[in-house]
């Protein structure tokens, strides 16, 4: 063997570490980048209030008064798939804009406080939107932590949930 032989070896083992890194270092990039979020921000400026690790399983909860019947309601949605879904609604009473049928495959039970319990629900929102109460607070349940949205946005904000990979919260403008 001679030294051109060694030299041209030695770049060879060089050239293949440097993209096999690169190639190592891309897929590990691409996984971090491809990991979904919930995220909450303004529909109108695209203001980002909220970002959070979503995983299958997560759930978190929106609790107002609603408007029309004055009563406390509750809705929560399940992270599935990468898709927010209703889980449950918890009202306390009947009265107009409220639920009052159940719908196929939905049952109906009653909480240790008296209010009834809708689950078994089949529905997706992509996105999920709320105005925040201008007059009663929503409430954002997330992580074991209740945050204020009137607080968060400011009254009468159209805020947006949705779930999305990291690379398109980057690449979106409306994800400031």
């Amino acid at each position: 063997m001679n030294l051109r032989s060694i030299t041209c070896s030695k770049k060879g083992i060089i050239a293949t570490a440097a993209i096999m890194l690169i190639i190592t270092a891309a897929a590990v990039s691409l996984m971090f980048l491809s990991e979904s979020y919930l995220v909450m921000y303004n529909y109108e400026t695209g203001a980002r209030y909220i970002t959070d690790k979503a995983e299958d399983g997560m759930t978190f909860s929106v609790e107002f008064i609603h408007s029309v019947n004055q009563t406390p309601v509750k809705d929560t949605y399940i992270i599935e798939s990468g898709q927010i879904k209703a889980h449950s609604t918890t009202y306390r009473s009947f009265g107009a804009g409220v639920q009052t049928a159940l719908n196929e495959g939905e049952t109906m039970t009653y909480d240790d406080e008296g209010n009834m319990v809708i689950t078994g629900m089949n529905h997706t929102y992509d996105p999920l939107i709320y105005i925040v109460g201008t007059v009663s607070d929503h409430i954002l349940e997330l992580n074991g932590k209740e945050i204020s949205l009137r607080d968060l946005c400011g009254r009468n904000a159209r805020v947006v949930f949705d779930v999305a990979p990291l690379y398109e919260i980057l690449t979106k403008g409306m994800f400031d």
